[in-house]
């Protein structure tokens, strides 16, 4: 366990932001980035990384969409195919997802 910059796990001040508010529980990326029991701070609250999963693009639900922000799976595949210039997405590609929560 060790205590990480929050940008390892939420790759910018936005995505930052929405988990401080409830919004953004989890993050898939394209490495692992945190081991489960690391820590980390945004405004104040410190995080937790309670699961770290290794799946594919093709695992993805509604559901996990929605606990990165966005409104279903459809809009989750826009936004990064807008804010990754090369991406396209491959239901066989490997990512990691980082669930995390606030620590009480």
């Amino acid at each position: 366990m060790a205590e990480i910059d929050a940008g390892e796990v939420l790759p910018n001040e936005h995505v930052q932001s929405m988990a401080a508010a409830g919004r953004v529980t989890q993050m898939h990326r394209g490495h692992k980035y945190a081991d489960e029991g690391d820590t980390f701070e945004i405004d104040g609250t410190t995080f937790e990384v309670t699961d770290v999963t290794r799946r594919t693009l093709g695992d993805l639900t509604d559901e996990d969409a929605q606990r990165e922000g966005s409104e279903d799976l459809a809009a989750y595949r826009e936004r990064l195919n807008r804010v990754h210039d090369s991406f396209e997405w491959d239901d066989d590609s490997e990512v990691v997802r980082h669930r995390f929560e606030p620590r009480e």
